[in-house]
C-alpha cells in the first residue's frame, strides 16, 4: 500500500478551502486538508520538468493517476475564525501619515480565513490497492521531505511516504470515497500536472493577477462518507441519490414517488429477491414510524425556485440492517427508468454534478436550527397545530422538538409546491388536512428533515433557511 502522513507541527492547520476567505465571510475551514492540496504541495515541492532538482518528476505522473485516497482525520476538529487585521501595503504610491509605525506606508486589510485545530494533529492518506516502484517511492520521499507547510505559511507540516497504515489511523475517524458520501473533498485527477505547469507560467508572467478563480480545472470535487456520518445509525441514511433526465412539475409528487417506490421493489426483487419489509411497510416489526421514505427533490428556496422535481432520494432509518441497505441501494440505483401515467423520465445515479443544485444531496444533507416545507406537510390528527403537536410529528420522525413553529397553508418559501387536495390525498385512504410548516430547533438539525404522515410519499420534506 502507500500512505502519506501529515504531522502539524503546531498542531494548526489554516488553509482557504475555495479561495473566499478574502471576502470575510469564510466561517468553515478546509478540513480535512484535501488531497488535491496535498499534491499541490508535492509539485511546489521540487518543480516539474527542467526545475526539479532532486527528482525527475515522473513520480508526480505516477501519483496523479491515483484514484481518492482514504483520508484518517479527526472527524470535527474546532473551527476559529480568525479576526481581520490591517498591515503595511508594500509596493505602489506612498500615503503620508497613514501609517503610525510605518510613515508613508498605506495599510491593507487582512482576512486570514479559519484556522483549525485538530484534536489529532495527524493526518493520513492511504491508498490500500496501490504500490509504487522503488524508484516512485524514493522520489516521493525526496518530495515529501521539502514540503515545510501545507495551506498557510503559518501551518507547518511533516510529511513521511511510508507503505503500511501507521498507528494514528483510526478505523473510525476515516473519510471513504462513496458516491453517496455526506461531503464533498477535491481530489486530483490525470491532467493536473499540465494545469499545474500552465498556471505556473501564467503566475512568472503576470503575477499575482493570475488568481486561482482563474483555473476550475483545477478543482475535482470527490464525494466522501465522514466519520459524523456514523449519525445514519441514529439518524438514518439516505442510500441513494439519483438525477432525472428532465425535470418534473412538483404537482405530480405523489405519482413520482409512487413511481419511485414501486421500481425500487420490482428492482430489488429482480437483483436480489423478496424485499424487506421496511422498504414496502407490509408486516413490519419495527416500533414507531421507521420505514423507507422515497423523497422528491424539488428547486425550492431560491428567487427564480419554481418547484420542479430534479431528483429523487431513498432514505433508510437507523434500525435497517446493513445488508438490507445495501440491496436497497443497489436495487435504487439501478433504476435506468420511471414509467407510468403516460410518460418516461431517465434517471441516473447522481455523479457529483453541482448543478442542478436541487438533485445534490449539499443541498438535503446541511445542518441548520431553522427549517421550512419545501413539499406541505400532511397533519397526522385532525386537530389545531400548536406546538405539542407539531413536536410529536418530530418526535416519530426522529427529529429533536422544535423551540418555536410557524404553519399556513400556502408556501413559506419561494418555489415551494402549493398543491390541491387531490394531489395530496391517497383515494383510498380518509382525507386529512396539511399545510406548509416552518420549524425553529435550539441545536442545528442535520438533514434530511421529513416530517408529517406522509414522509413515506415525500411529502413534509423540508429546507434549510439558516441566513
Amino acid at each position: 500500500m502507500l500512505a502519506i502522513t501529515i504531522e502539524f507541527l503546531h498542531g494548526t492547520f489554516r488553509g482557504d478551502p475555495n479561495g473566499t476567505a478574502n471576502t470575510g465571510r469564510l466561517d468553515k475551514g478546509e478540513w480535512p486538508p484535501s488531497p488535491g492540496r496535498l499534491f499541490a504541495a508535492l509539485v511546489a515541492a521540487d518543480g516539474t520538468g527542467e526545475a526539479c532538482r532532486v527528482t525527475d518528476g515522473s513520480e508526480l505522473e505516477w501519483f496523479e493517476q491515483l484514484p481518492p485516497p482514504l483520508i484518517y482525520a479527526d472527524a470535527a476538529p474546532p473551527h476559529q475564525t480568525l479576526t481581520p487585521r490591517f498591515v503595511v501595503r508594500h509596493g505602489g504610491a506612498t500615503a503620508k501619515g497613514s501609517h503610525q509605525e510605518y510613515v508613508g506606508r498605506g495599510t491593507a486589510i487582512n482576512r486570514a480565513g479559519v484556522r483549525i485545530a485538530p484534536n489529532t494533529p495527524c493526518v493520513v492518506y492511504a491508498w490500500d490497492d496501490e504500490t509504487p516502484p522503488d524508484a516512485i517511492l524514493d522520489a516521493l520521499r525526496r518530495r515529501a521531505a521539502r514540503v515545510g507547510y501545507l495551506g498557510s505559511s503559518d501551518s507547518a507540516v511533516r510529511l513521511r511516504v511510508r507503505t503500511d497504515l501507521p498507528a494514528s489511523a483510526e478505523p473510525t475517524k476515516s473519510f471513504n470515497p462513496d458516491p453517496d458520501g455526506d461531503t464533498s473533498i477535491n481530489v486530483s485527477q490525470p491532467g493536473d500536472l499540465g494545469q499545474w505547469d500552465r498556471r505556473h507560467r501564467e503566475w512568472t508572467e503576470r503575477g499575482a493577477s493570475a488568481s486561482r478563480s482563474q483555473y476550475p480545472a483545477l478543482m475535482h470535487s470527490a464525494r466522501y462518507r465522514s466519520p459524523c456520518s456514523a449519525r445514519s445509525e441514529e439518524l438514518g441514511e439516505v442510500v441513494a441519490w439519483l438525477r432525472l433526465s428532465d425535470a418534473i412539475s412538483g404537482r405530480r409528487i405523489g405519482a413520482l414517488t409512487a413511481r419511485f417506490k414501486d421500481a425500487v421493489l420490482s428492482q430489488h426483487q429482480r437483483i436480489h429477491g423478496t424485499p424487506p419489509a421496511v422498504l414496502h411497510g407490509h408486516g413490519y416489526t419495527g416500533t414507531g414510524y421507521d420505514i423507507a421514505r422515497y423523497l422528491a427533490l424539488p428547486d425550492v428556496g431560491y428567487i427564480r425556485s419554481r418547484g420542479r422535481i430534479h431528483g429523487l432520494a431513498l432514505w433508510l432509518p437507523p434500525s435497517t440492517d446493513p445488508m438490507a441497505r445495501q440491496t436497497a441501494r443497489d436495487a435504487a440505483r439501478s433504476i435506468r427508468t420511471l414509467s407510468g401515467a403516460g410518460r418516461n423520465v431517465a434517471l441516473a445515479p447522481h455523479d457529483g454534478e453541482a448543478r442542478p443544485l436541487a438533485a445534490h444531496p449539499d443541498r438535503w444533507l446541511q445542518s441548520s436550527r431553522a427549517w421550512s416545507t419545501a413539499v406541505p406537510a400532511i397533519h397526522e390528527r385532525r386537530r389545531p397545530l400548536d406546538l405539542e403537536e407539531v413536536s410529536r410529528w418530530c418526535r416519530h420522525a426522529g427529529l429533536p422538538d422544535p423551540v418555536a413553529f410557524r404553519s399556513t397553508r400556502a408556501p413559506l418559501v419561494p418555489g415551494a409546491l402549493d398543491l390541491a387536495p387531490i394531489e395530496v390525498n391517497r383515494p383510498d385512504r380518509p382525507p386529512l388536512p396539511y399545510s406548509h410548516v416552518e420549524l425553529r430547533f435550539e441545536r442545528p438539525v442535520f438533514g434530511p428533515v421529513v416530517i408529517g404522515s406522509g414522509r413515506q410519499r415525500g411529502f413534509g420534506l423540508c429546507v434549510p433557511i439558516d441566513g
